[in-house]
């Protein structure tokens, strides 16, 4: 009598270098993509409306402040907690805090109490979750998918993040225009739908389990100490973006410079994400595999020109395609920066570091802001956003000269098979293998 023939599952038959059938890379793409463009939606809707109630740059400048201090605060715990707990849980958490919160601002338009504070209150929230949300999904992704497969899932994730920055800025100009309700209540909508997805991702594909001798909150701190290229590579993002992002101020650009409406504010805010969506795509197809060090510095370079470029544009039509260049330049580098980043750590130490990476985005970006937005009060719109392009061509060279092993970093496959070191009892530490 015959065996009976027994079905394959779905994982034993799916190409193993395809991310398309891989259900829980898919789970984790949409709960990615939905988060940022609720995300991006609200930012539009924060900038626009606070500079609508202050006409001041530096009330703008604060929105990145008020967004950064909680993510300074928490940010060492929670890597601590993305190493320790279900990260799947931590990021529906998150992501449904978030959406009560931006829920929050569409009811208090619809019912005209709203104002400054509780604009910054609702933003400080944002801040504290995202503290733990994206170090959490940072982590979470290298356990869902092959080692092999990080650097393919890194560029489809760029693509995927750039398509929303792309959909979620004009979104959120288009619903703006209809009253700052509505484009509130859409993006908390979005922040719940984001949290369902994430909640869906299978739990048998999660890995945290914490590493004998590695329970230290600044474990992350004292294995990017022992990583030269790994601190240049976190350290670069964080001077270069701080110093260059102009963000903060377009919309003082479409008011006062360009004067365009909403809809202007939204073309600005997506240029960037399309030049990084175009580049992910070509990258997507054609990887990047030699020579990588060298690339992400010129993307840095690049990406200071064009904001020289923008800076000194009048022209909307030059102002979004010196936003499209800088965009793609920022893409080349962050697809270099995160495998590189991921694959040099152990995962019960991804955490950890992946929140560690976070602060140092989330100070260029936040704190970006708000130094962009103090120089602007100082100095003017204009004279700012030249300074931080002059700033951010000047970090990449100074950084070429301190961080030559990231330089003359070649290949992606060496960083998978560094020994580490591993955080000792006594605060020292051993050179082991991952």
């Amino acid at each position: 009598m015959k065996s009976p023939v027994r079905l394959k599952n779905v994982d034993d038959v799916r190409d193993p270098n395809s991310l398309l059938g891989h259900r829980p890379f898919i789970l984790f793409w949409f709960a990615r993509v939905f988060t940022a463009i609720a995300f991006q939606v609200s930012t539009v809707a924060v900038g626009w409306q606070v500079y609508a109630l202050t006409r001041s740059p530096f009330a703008l400048g604060m929105v990145g402040l008020t967004q950064f201090l909680p993510m300074l605060v928490l940010t060492v715990a929670a890597g601590h907690v993305a190493d320790r707990y279900d990260r799947r849980l931590i990021v529906r958490t998150c992501q449904g805090v978030m959406g009560l919160a931006v829920g929050l601002l569409a009811l208090g338009n619809f019912t005209g109490s709203v104002h400054t504070a509780q604009i910054y209150a609702v933003v400080a929230l944002i801040g504290a979750c995202r503290s733990f949300e994206h170090p959490t999904m940072s982590a979470l992704l290298p356990g869902l998918i092959e080692e092999s497969l990080l650097p393919k899932a890194a560029a489809r994730m760029a693509s995927a993040t750039q398509t929303a920055f792309i959909i979620g800025p004009a979104l959120g100009g288009l619903l703006y225009t209809a009253g700052p309700t509505a484009a509130y209540t859409a993006a908390a909508s979005l922040f719940i739908s984001a949290a369902v997805f994430s909640t869906l991702i299978p739990t048998g594909h999660i890995t945290s389990s914490p590493a004998k001798g590695s329970n230290s909150l600044f474990s992350g701190i004292t294995f990017i100490r022992s990583r030269p290229a790994v601190l240049g590579a976190i350290s670069l993002d964080l001077f270069a973006v701080l110093l260059g992002g102009a963000t903060a101020l377009l919309p003082v650009y479409a008011r006062d410079i360009l004067h365009t409406g909403p809809w202007g504010l939204g073309l600005l805010r997506s240029a960037p994400a399309l030049g990084a969506l175009s580049m992910s795509i070509i990258i997507a197809r054609c990887p990047m595999q030699r020579n990588i060090g060298h690339k992400m510095f010129a993307g840095v370079i690049v990406f200071g020109i064009a904001t020289i470029i923008f800076g000194l544009s009048t022209s909307l039509i030059l102002s979004i395609s010196a936003l499209v260049v800088l965009g793609a330049a920022d893409v080349v580098s962050v697809v270099i920066r995160m495998p590189l980043v991921q694959l040099a750590t152990p995962d019960p130490l991804r955490g950890r570091v992946s929140a560690v990476n976070s602060l140092f985005v989330g100070t260029s970006n936040q704190l970006g802001e708000f130094e962009s937005g103090v120089t602007a009060a100082l100095l003017g719109t204009v004279p700012a956003v030249l300074i931080g392009g002059l700033g951010t061509i000047a970090v990449a060279l100074v950084w070429m000269r301190l961080f030559p092993e990231l330089l003359q970093t070649d290949n992606f496959a060496i960083w998978s098979s560094l020994p580490f070191r591993t955080p000792c009892a006594d605060g020292s530490a051993r050179l082991t293998n991952k």
